[in-house]
C-alpha cells in the first residue's frame, strides 16, 4: 500500500506534521524560561525567593550527586507502585467481568480507596507498617490502582454483542471468549487508564516521601524539597521540582509510545485518518 504523502514527506528524516509537534512545545518552553530569566534579573529577585533558570540548572549540576540519588528512589517506588497496581487492577477487572456478584461486591469499595485522600490515610499505613519502603509502595499503589481497575472494567464490559453472540454461537468456552475477544476489546481502555496511572502513581510516591519525611540512604525527591525548605537552599527545591516535573513528562511520554505502538497496527484510535 502506497503512504500518505504526508508521510513522504519528511524533514531532518521525521515526517513532516512530526517536527511541528517538537518545535511548537520546545519555542514555548524556551519563550517561558527566557521571560522567567528576563524578569529574575530585571526586578532584581534575590535567589532565596525565586531562582533564575540558569541558576537552577547550575544548581542541578552541582547537586547532582544528592539528586539523583533521591530520584532513583522516588522512581523505583513508581515504577513498582505502578506494576503492582497494573497486575492487581487487570486480575480484579477480570473478576469484576466474570461475575457480576464480585462486581457489586466489591467495586464500592475500590470507589472508597480511590475517593478517600491518601494524604489522610498515609501516616497511618506508615505507622502500620514498619518497613518504610513499603509503606511508600502501598500509598503509592493506592493513587494508581483505581484508573486501572476502572477503566478496564469498561472496556471488558463494552465487548461488541454481536461478537459475544457469534463466539456463543461457535461455542467458545468462557476462557476463549475472555482470551481472544474481551481482552482485545479492553485494551485501548486499559492503557489510557494506564497513562493515567502512571503520573499517578508518581504523584503517590511523593505524597508518601513527604508524609514520611524519612532521611537517610532512602530520601526521595519529596524529602530533599523539604530539606532544602528548611535549610533554605531554595535552588535545590526548584531542581528537585524540575526532576519531579521532568519525570512525570517522560512516564507520559514512555506509556503514550507503548499504547501507540500495541494499537497502531488495528484500533482506530491509532490509524492514520486518510489510511
Amino acid at each position: 500500500m502506497t503512504p500518505p504523502i504526508d508521510e513522504r514527506r519528511r524533514t531532518l528524516g521525521l515526517p513532516s506534521g512530526t517536527l511541528p509537534r517538537i518545535l511548537a512545545p520546545l519555542a514555548m518552553g524556551l519563550l517561558l524560561l527566557g521571560g522567567w530569566e528576563w524578569a529574575v534579573r530585571h526586578f532584581a529577585v534575590p535567589a532565596y525567593l525565586v531562582p533564575g533558570p540558569v541558576q537552577i540548572a547550575r544548581t542541578l549540576v552541582q547537586d547532582w550527586p544528592v539528586l539523583s540519588g533521591s530520584l532513583a528512589v522516588t522512581l523505583q517506588i513508581t515504577v513498582l507502585a505502578l506494576l503492582v497496581a497494573t497486575v492487581a487492577g487487570v486480575a480484579l477487572s477480570v473478576l469484576f467481568s466474570q461475575s457480576k456478584w464480585v462486581e457489586m461486591t466489591f467495586l464500592p469499595y475500590a470507589v472508597m480507596l480511590q475517593v478517600t485522600p491518601v494524604v489522610a490515610i498515609a501516616p497511618l499505613i506508615i505507622i502500620w507498617v514498619d518497613n518504610v519502603s513499603a509503606s511508600l509502595l502501598i500509598c503509592a499503589w493506592i493513587v494508581a490502582f483505581f484508573p486501572i481497575v476502572s477503566n478496564t472494567t469498561i472496556g471488558l464490559n463494552s465487548t461488541d454483542r454481536n461478537l459475544l453472540d457469534l463466539f456463543r454461537l461457535y461455542g467458545a468456552t468462557r476462557w476463549q471468549t475472555l482470551l481472544h475477544l474481551r481482552l482485545p476489546a479492553a485494551m485501548p481502555f486499559f492503557l489510557a487508564g494506564l497513562r493515567i496511572s502512571g503520573g499517578l502513581s508518581l504523584i503517590g510516591a511523593i505524597v508518601a516521601e513527604f508524609v514520611a519525611g524519612t532521611g537517610g540512604a532512602s530520601s526521595g525527591l519529596a524529602y530533599r524539597i523539604l530539606e532544602s525548605g528548611y535549610q533554605l537552599q531554595i535552588p535545590r527545591m526548584f531542581a528537585a521540582l524540575a526532576l519531579i516535573s521532568f519525570s512525570g513528562v517522560v512516564i507520559f511520554l514512555a506509556l503514550s509510545l507503548v499504547s501507540h505502538l500495541v494499537l497502531r497496527r488495528w484500533h482506530e484510535s491509532a490509524l492514520k485518518k486518510d489510511r
